[in-house]
């Protein structure tokens, strides 16, 4: 009994924390909490029968994507998501959830595949960007990333992405050209991290909280700009401290969203993928 008053006191002072912070900065703190669920554990909860598909056919099996084949409610999917790891050990070797080329590769490889056999597509986002190493550059890290903006915006099945943790910069991007972006709202969606836009905006990292007010990557400003469709509400306090109701939450919310993509035709599907990227963040203003 006083393990758990200890608990619920834990988790209470947290929360209390959090609600001094600055509302940008407060919501990072959540994005990139240690406890978070990560990709794969949303993978694990939603989805079953997971089996993985390795290898991109050209280099490696990057170690920091993780894409398969798998059931949801029943109905053959392919799920596509970064992995970041829980130990010190786990986060190196996956070099902390940032894909190289061949990770890319290997999920477009992937998802060429569901699309043949007309099998929905789910990707899962938490990566602060894709990996900036002389051998991932090396090896076409932009070409990679370019090539999954291309093809994911000609898929002929149903896709959807949703950020869990961080989404960051085109590494993003190359999971994220889906009919439907989704975003759980304490989750960010940014071009630069606020340490790197401080960095150079300022040549002070420190002004880390001021450059995420500045960017606006929350998941309710990503949903005024149009950037995602649908913001995902949490348990209070974040999605660490209660996962089994977020999953719940998470669950219905991608039900619903694949059953209004299977009302669509095809070719209606594609369109509004298409309009729906070339609109993003477009604004006008009335000449005077």
């Amino acid at each position: 009994m006083f393990q758990m008053a200890e608990q619920e006191s834990s988790k209470l002072s947290q929360v209390q924390a959090a609600s001094a912070m600055p509302e940008a900065w407060r919501r990072t703190e959540l994005a990139r909490h240690p406890d978070r669920p990560y990709p794969m554990d949303f993978i694990e909860a939603l989805f079953k029968d997971f089996s993985e598909i390795h290898g991109d056919r050209a280099f490696g099996d990057d170690p920091a994507m993780a894409c398969g084949m798998a059931r949801f409610h029943g109905r053959a999917v392919l799920v596509v998501a970064n992995l970041k790891g829980r130990t010190l050990k786990e986060r190196v070797v996956r070099k902390f959830g940032s894909p190289d080329p061949e990770g890319y590769r290997k999920a477009l490889r992937a998802m060429k595949i569901a699309e043949k056999f007309g099998h929905p597509i789910f990707t899962f986002l938490d990566l602060a960007g894709a990996n900036p190493g002389i051998g991932a550059e090396e090896r076409g890290q932009g070409e990679a990333i370019a090539r999954n903006l291309l093809e994911m915006a000609r898929l002929r099945v149903p896709t959807i992405a949703t950020i869990t943790g961080e989404g960051g910069s085109g590494g993003a991007l190359a999971l994220a050209v889906a009919d439907r972006v989704l975003m759980l709202e304490n989750a960010i969606y940014s071009v630069i991290s606020p340490e790197g836009c401080a960095s150079i905006m300022w040549k002070d990292a420190g002004k880390k909280q001021q450059a995420a007010a500045a960017l606006k990557y929350t998941s309710f400003n990503a949903k005024d700009l149009g950037c995602v469709d649908d913001v995902l509400s949490e348990p209070e306090g974040g999605t660490h401290l209660d996962p089994a109701c977020a999953m719940a939450m998470i669950d219905e919310k991608l039900r619903y969203h694949l059953a209004q993509l299977d009302t669509k035709s095809i070719d209606q599907m594609l369109e509004e993928r298409y309009q729906k990227f070339r609109n993003i963040a477009q604004f006008y203003t009335n000449a005077e």
